[in-house]
């Protein structure tokens, strides 16, 4: 059963409402698989093209998380989750700068809707915890108690405060540029959104790199020697 755009809901699979945010994603994991394809279906011993294009992202992000935690086998693990986390994040973002993304219904980025960074603040979340049992097994638990078991509220109210604030820092930022975006294509049409499209640019590739760094360094914060 097709739906009006007023709604939200494009279509049905069966009992579930499929919404414009859902084929976005779509359309983005859909773009990020079928680059990661032809990049690799006929890899060269000397890379050109789409291929050395992705050998640099790939090796950009494996010596960037590197830097950023203490156990290299830990970066190299964890890279491509992290790596997805930017591309996805990214791509979610710049789409947001579509014509009438601000303001026609079904161009919205994904990132301005709380349940799709509320979603990757979660994924996060969990690989914290995975991250911790792989590298200390239930050693994992004792930074519950670290410095002191006095310690414990507090421990455990930052743990549930790390994926509630990626999820409103991402979801703040992006949809408040959107807001800001839709306003000034009512009040000066053209002019002033053509001026801050490049500042929208930065914007988004800072947003997706700081949740990228916050996910790292809580992944390193749980792996590290000194946790």
């Amino acid at each position: 059963m097709i739906f009006g755009m007023h709604d939200g809901v494009l279509f049905h699979l069966g009992p579930i409402p499929v919404d414009h945010l859902i084929v976005t994603q779509w359309v983005i994991i859909a773009l990020l698989g079928t680059i990661a394809y032809f990049a690799t279906r006929d890899m060269q011993v000397i890379p050109r093209g789409l291929q050395n294009a992705f050998e640099m992202i790939i090796n950009w992000s494996n010596e960037f998380f590197t830097q950023l935690m203490d156990k290299p086998h830990v970066a190299k693990k964890w890279a491509p989750l992290l790596t997805t986390f930017f591309l996805f994040i990214l791509l979610s973002n710049y789409s947001g700068l579509l014509p009438g993304s601000a303001t026609i219904d079904g161009f919205q980025p994904p990132t301005s809707n709380w349940n799709v960074t509320m979603t990757l603040a979660l994924i996060t979340f969990f690989a914290v915890w995975v991250a911790g049992f792989s590298e200390k097994g239930l050693g994992h638990f004792k930074h519950f108690i670290s410095p002191n078991p006095l310690m414990l509220p507090l421990n455990l109210l930052e743990e549930i405060a790390h994926p509630l604030s990626l999820t409103v820092r991402l979801f703040g930022n992006i949809f408040g540029e959107e807001m800001v975006i839709a306003f000034l294509l009512f009040m000066v049409p053209f002019v002033v959104p053509t001026a801050i499209m490049g500042l929208s640019l930065l914007l988004g590739t800072i947003q997706a790199l700081v949740f990228t760094i916050l996910s790292a360094s809580y992944i390193a914060a749980v792996t590290g020697e000194g946790h």
